[in-house]
């Protein structure tokens, strides 16, 4: 049961980095991203393309992707999604729905239907020994090392910056935001950055610990989405403790028969909206 639980936490800091981006973007602008999920996959994607050209380390991409990220999602954000966000949350759900789905055929016309994985150099096989059998993966580590980092520069972002503030401010109220010189456009064009740039970081360590495929984008969205709502809205951590939970649900899941770990994890998120429906964790401080 202590492997299990091991395992548990370590694909808990895999489904934060899914995670954060969604909470992100759904805390500052109420838009839940349909393509969320797709643009996990894109990024693996796009680092298993440059690998094959370029021998290159795997962990030296993220000099590329997050930048691409960073302006992509800006960008979008000012010139499409911009342009739908009101009260009514469909017009949003539409555009990232069309996305995902082009997403999707364009990445099996690209890349084929095949899953395909990117070269980590040997990482994703080497283990410490934490004696009785139980071994903790190195690459998981950096994964979960690099998730708690996420989480607490977020939760310092929001805190302790201007631009968090700036966050806080169109989240709370945009109109009042806009008469004290906020503009919205911007600091929402903001956020999609950094949330793309924390799905880049998700893309990359999925293509290296597993294999991605084109149409896997469906269910690392829905992981992300449970982790959110397990946490409860009101804070990074609280988000990343979601995706705690949801790992370890799914790792006693796999513990009693192999095809019942992500079917234990919908049970448990399940029960979450049947009983506690604000979360587990709802306005955790940092």
């Amino acid at each position: 049961m202590l492997e299990v639980i091991i395992h548990g936490v370590l694909l808990g800091g895999l489904y934060s980095l899914f995670a954060l981006g969604l909470s992100l973007m759904f805390g500052v602008m109420r838009l839940t991203n349909i393509a969320h999920g797709d643009q996990i996959v894109i990024s693996g994607f796009i680092g298993i393309a440059i690998a094959s050209v370029v021998d290159i380390n795997p962990f030296l991409l993220i000099l590329f992707l997050v930048p691409c990220a960073l302006v992509s999602g800006y960008a979008f954000q000012y010139f499409v999604l911009n342009k739908t966000i009101s009260k009514d949350p469909l017009p949003s759900l539409v555009i990232t729905f069309g996305l995902s789905i082009i997403a999707q055929n364009l990445l099996q016309e690209i890349f084929s239907a095949n899953p395909q994985s990117l070269d980590s150099g040997g990482l994703n096989t080497l283990g410490i020994s934490l004696g009785n059998d139980t071994v903790v993966g190195v690459l998981p580590l950096i994964i979960l090392g690099c998730a708690i980092g996420c989480t607490f520069g977020l939760q310092w972002l929001f805190t302790h910056t201007a631009i968090g503030r700036a966050f806080r401010a169109v989240s709370d109220d945009r109109d009042i935001a806009e008469l004290m010189g906020l503009s919205s456009a911007k600091v929402y064009s903001m956020a999609t950055a950094i949330a793309f740039s924390l799905v880049a970081l998700a893309g990359l360590f999925q293509s290296m610990r597993t294999t991605v495929a084109p149409t896997d984008g469906p269910s690392l969205l829905l992981f992300a989405f449970e982790s959110v709502i397990i946490g409860g809205m009101g804070s990074f951590w609280g988000t990343f403790l979601g995706a705690m939970t949801l790992g370890l649900a799914q790792q006693i899941g796999f513990y009693f028969d192999p095809g019942w770990g992500i079917w234990f994890g919908h049970l448990v998120f399940i029960l979450i909206l049947a009983f506690k429906p604000s979360g587990l964790f709802p306005k955790t401080k940092g």
